[in-house]
């Protein structure tokens, strides 16, 4: 029925009551009549149609401007609407209509620019099955449940029974039950995280809110016992044997989750022979098996702050997976003989195994490549790094040449105590070495999409769609207004024009936050069965391959290579198995990305805002990175962001502008703009709110500073 409604309904560019409906299938008894109203209330709860309030039903796509997705809630009071195949859209407080954080919502468009605004029109389904909060007590003296997020919009009552192991002071995660009373719900306590002032808890907390676990469960622990500490002997044969090659890894100095070693020689012609070389997970996480199933639901692992949440247990991913120095490790390696001008002439992919000679540090490499200085027991290592760094800026090289787009987007990294209390925040750093990796793993990447690609065979790719012409006009009209010029027409949308958008702008103070806005009018990176290509990278092939320790999609490939090439199985019955599983696994493994991202940039946040705690009164100069209705956003040179409200600003009164992302003032015209610099004091930050509050700071004739 739902398939004949959608047929009948496509053609339809007005909305349609019910019993149209029924006249357009042909239909002509009562029966009919009520299984089509109950399909397509059925449509409209699960947010497949579109019923208007007069009770009409239309598809979105015959429906400008109305979308149904997820709405992504920002603890700054505004929101984002998260619809497939399409930008996030903007929504600010005042329009959210009672929505709350992962609510699927229909929402519409209510106005265009650089930043696009729109509103909710219905709440479809509240889906509130991760509820992290503390146990308090009450006025009447009984435990009652206070959610972390202060900005539900409902009321719960947690049933008594499950409440035996928790005292006041408990963060448990709680599970949402029936609506007993209007936005009043029942809940259960489904475990008991541990008390709130343990160490690591505040962490622990964000990570469960976003369905990210540390605790694998019985059947995993039980399926460890049988996962071997050495590598087994059996599992050498049909392997290439690389021990006796320089391979090598290059990391933080504080990972222990070894993905990937390199390695370098030459041919008789003089072209390069790069070696990436990764951990074969998939030879101890198979398929149908507990740990399989594990790593499919966590998709990724999480980097929080400094604490990691792994997508395998670490028996395998500091041990028997990690590429760890002077031990054997089974891999899966990529070989590619690349010329002097960037190109890759031939690839070659195989199982073997290898013993990593040495574990270097970035900060080490950094030391060889950037100060011409070499460290302690590097001495036999700097000639070939040297090397591999002529490589990587050639490889660095093609891809700019072609249109890889580098936003140069700066990452925070909190410094926390013992006791994991940030003590600082600081800017990553980000020196050759990195970059050098980075390239090497971006080629391995290219080679094993583009291999499978030519034959044709289901894979699962990572891609980045074209953003939309509309979306790079308001960013060219946003610099129009701030009044630069460039030489660079956009009148079609290349990664190339991009870049040289980027190179135009680079000396430029604002060009960290012009590069953000940049960014922000992309589409996101996702994975799919589809190869649309890679617009960021500028990559025609473009697949994850480097890291299956640490992401679900890269040990999917690992599996498909082995499948296909390793084990020759090109049957239809596979092909068909993949053809069919792939879609799920890529749209699955997208949405787990999105999870780890946002408590990712939730942890930052508090821990910043945990520093700021001992640094209120301290003065600093900072850069407006966010205009707002209600304040601006400022950026000191450590990457911490506070809000400066509107209320705070004196001598008038402010109106935003939202074509120009200003504040101009009523009277005075003054202006705060996207780019200024400004002096603030630190007034208020709470770790519990991830919020800090800052003020500009006037000298004594009353000047902003």
């Amino acid at each position: 029925m739902k398939e004949k409604i959608l047929s009948a309904l496509k053609n339809e560019n007005k909305a349609l009551e019910a019993m149209d409906v029924y006249n357009l299938l042909n239909f002509h008894t009562i029966d009919e009549l009520n299984e089509v109203r109950d399909v397509l209330e059925e449509m409209q709860n699960a947010g497949e149609i579109f019923k208007t309030n007069k009770g009409k039903y239309i598809l979105f796509e015959n429906c400008p401007g109305v979308f149904v997705g997820k709405l992504d809630l920002n603890k700054k009071g505004f929101g984002f609407v998260v619809i497939p195949q399409e930008d996030d859209l903007y929504i600010p407080a005042e329009n959210l209509n009672g929505a709350v954080n992962d609510d699927l919502v229909i929402c519409e468009i209510t106005s265009r620019g650089i930043k696009p605004e729109g509103r909710i029109i219905r709440i479809l389904k509240r889906d509130l099955r991760n509820l992290v909060g503390e146990m308090i007590v009450s006025s009447k003296g009984k435990l009652v449940f206070s959610p972390d997020e202060k900005n539900l919009g409902i009321k719960i009552r947690v049933s008594e029974s499950t409440l035996s192991n928790c005292v006041e002071g408990s963060k448990v995660l709680v599970s949402l039950g029936k609506e007993i009373d209007k936005n009043t719900y029942v809940g259960s306590v489904i475990k008991v995280l541990g008390h709130k002032n343990d160490p690591g808890m505040d962490i622990k907390s964000i990570a469960y809110k976003y369905g990210i676990y540390d605790d694998f469960g019985p059947d995993v622990e039980k399926e460890l016992d049988s996962i071997p500490t050495e590598v087994d002997k059996k599992d050498l044969t049909n392997r290439r044997d690389l021990t006796d090659k320089m391979i090598f890894t290059i990391d933080g100095a504080d990972t222990k989750d070894i993905d990937d070693a390199i390695s370098l020689d030459f041919d008789e012609s003089g072209n390069y022979i790069l070696g990436v070389h990764i951990a074969d997970v998939s030879n101890y996480v198979k398929e149908n098996t507990a740990l399989g199933d594990a790593a499919y639901d966590r998709g990724t692992s999480s980097y929080l702050a400094d604490t990691v949440i792994p997508m395998i247990p670490h028996k395998l991913s500091n041990g028997i997976c990690s590429l760890n120095e002077g031990v054997i490790r089974l891999t899966i390696s990529c070989t590619m003989v690349i010329n002097h001008s960037g190109n890759v002439i031939k690839s070659e992919i195989y199982p073997s195994f290898i013993k990593s000679n040495k574990k270097m540090t970035y900060k080490d490499v950094n030391k060889i490549l950037m100060e011409n200085t070499v460290p302690e027991g590097y001495e036999e290592f700097s000639d070939t790094l040297i090397k591999m760094n002529e490589l990587a800026h050639i490889l660095q090289k093609k891809q700019k040449t072609r249109g890889y787009i580098d936003f140069q987007i700066d990452e925070p990294k909190i410094i926390q105590d013992e006791n994991g209390v940030a003590i600082d925040v600081i800017k990553r750093d980000r020196g050759d070495g990195e970059r050098l990796i980075e390239s090497f793993m971006i080629a391995a990447n290219e080679a094993v999409a583009e291999y499978i690609s030519n034959m044709d065979l289901p894979f699962i790719y990572r891609v980045h769609d074209v953003p939309s012409e509309e979306k790079i006009e308001d960013f060219s009209n946003l610099l129009k207004q701030l009044g630069y010029k460039l030489s660079t027409r956009l009148t079609s949308v290349t990664p190339l024009k991009l870049q040289s958008v980027l190179d135009e702008l680079q000396d430029k103070p604002e060009f960290k936050i012009l590069s953000s806005l940049l960014l922000r009018s992309m589409k996101k990176a996702v994975y799919s069965k589809d190869n649309i290509g890679h617009f960021g990278l500028a990559s025609d092939n473009y697949t994850h391959f480097t890291s299956p320790i640490r992401r679900f999609p890269d040990l999917t490939v690992h599996r498909l290579l082995r499948t296909y090439l390793f084990n020759n199985d090109l049957s239809m019955k596979t092909i068909n198995y993949y053809n069919s599983t792939l879609v799920q696994i890529a749209e699955h493994s997208s949405e787990r990305e999105q999870a780890a991202i946002k408590a990712e940039r939730d942890v930052d946040d508090m821990k910043m805002a945990e520093y700021m705690e001992s640094h209120i009164g301290d003065e600093y100069d900072g850069i407006i990175v966010t205009v707002t209705q209600f304040g601006f956003f400022v950026q000191l040179d450590n990457l911490v962001e506070g809000l400066v409200h509107v209320k705070t600003l004196k001598g008038d009164m402010y109106n935003y502008i939202p074509e120009l992302l200003s504040l101009v003032g009523k009277n005075t015209k003054k202006t705060y703009k996207i780019g200024d610099k400004v002096h603030v004091v630190c007034t208020n930050a709470s770790k519990e709110n991830m919020m800090i509050d800052f003020e500009l700071k006037e000298d004594k004739d009353g000047n902003i500073k």
